[in-house]
């Protein structure tokens, strides 16, 4: 809902609620459920969630070492405390392929420019412990080596920036436009929803931008100093695309081969069309980018509206098809009915 504030989850946040609700349940027995959610800020749903998870851990997968959580809607019960007690405590061994990855990642970890010099240190002192434990099994672990391609170097500085209050220059590749561009951002947080972005404020359009670490062609550490406004941070758990209700709005009619659309976009409805395909109404910051789903859609499907768009995406068609047939795109008149232009023009 447009308006609604969103609660800022992720992994981290979870992870170091979890740890702290260990503690707190261990010394609070039957303690009731919406004490606790009032005291972790939290909902009394996503606190019985976290409660879904408690008894997935422990010391080992072995019977009595998984903690033993449960709820009956009022109240939270452990049974089984002492499964963390300091006796139930084991040593932390590792596998050889275990010790083997640990050590190849912190190597190569250790080697990205930009890296903080103390941070870098500080790795390399642990892996040295690692290395000393692991004994034999480190072995295989010299013998492997990483190199992190360019998106490593560009995540050493975001990191840096973000760490240090800096902003950045950037020059940044926009498919949906085609083109590079020059902007000043000032970083926010890094992300990683399958790809790793950086979030930041854009100074050159003057909006919360998020940028796809990978299309960052040169980046610079600026003496400036960063200074966002202040943002409510998204909750990306569902995903990096999350259309506002101020974005413009998208329609897009697809044939039953082109349902897919509906499963892979966030959408406001989806209607049902009597050929089996359906009405797409979407909602994007940067409606251009849907004239590559127009070209891959073909003939299931075709933009309806804004007018300019499905315009656009016929222009975009157009020229495709004259790199293939060589014939002229402005002005071009349609070929002979059912011939691959038509057929291009009306899946459009």
């Amino acid at each position: 809902m447009a308006g609604k504030p969103v609660r800022a989850v992720n992994a981290i946040d979870q992870t170091r609620r979890m740890l702290s609700l260990v503690t707190y349940l261990r010394e609070r027995p039957g303690a009731r459920i919406e004490d606790v959610a009032r005291a972790f800020g939290i909902t009394e749903d996503e606190l019985v969630s976290d409660l879904d998870v408690l008894p997935m851990c422990g010391t080992s997968f072995r019977g009595g070492d998984l903690l033993d959580i449960d709820t009956d809607g009022e109240r939270i019960w452990w049974h089984n405390p002492a499964a963390l007690g300091a006796d139930a405590a084991e040593p932390l061994r590792l596998a050889a392929d275990e010790a083997t990855a640990l050590l190849v990642a912190a190597r190569a970890v250790a080697t990205l420019p930009g890296l903080r010099e103390s941070d870098r240190q500080a790795l390399l002192r642990a892996t040295a412990k690692v290395e000393t434990s692991a004994g034999e099994a480190a072995g295989a672990s010299s013998r492997l080596s990483v190199t992190f391609e360019s998106e490593g170097g560009v995540f050493a500085d975001v990191d840096r920036a973000i760490s240090e209050r800096r902003r950045l220059w950037i020059r940044y590749y926009s498919p949906a436009r085609d083109e590079v561009t020059e902007r000043e951002i000032d970083p926010i947080r890094l992300v990683s929803v399958g790809h790793t972005y950086v979030e930041a404020w854009c100074r050159r359009s003057e909006a919360r931008r998020t940028f796809r670490l990978d299309r960052v062609a040169e980046i610079r550490i600026l003496d400036e100093p960063s200074a966002p406004p202040e943002v409510e941070l998204r909750d990306l758990s569902e995903g990096l695309v999350q259309p506002a209700a101020e974005d413009p709005e998208v329609v897009v009619e697809v044939g039953p081969g082109g349902r897919w659309v509906a499963e892979y976009y966030p959408h406001d409805s989806a209607e049902e069309l009597p050929d089996g395909g359906l009405r797409i109404t979407l909602r994007t910051p940067e409606p251009a980018s849907l004239r590559r789903l127009a070209l891959r859609l073909g003939r299931d499907g075709r933009i309806v509206s804004p007018p300019e768009l499905a315009a656009s995406a016929r222009h975009a068609a157009r020229e495709a098809l004259a790199a293939y047939d060589g014939i002229e795109p402005a002005g071009a008149t349609a070929g002979p009915a059912g011939g691959p232009h038509d057929r291009q023009e009306r899946g459009l």
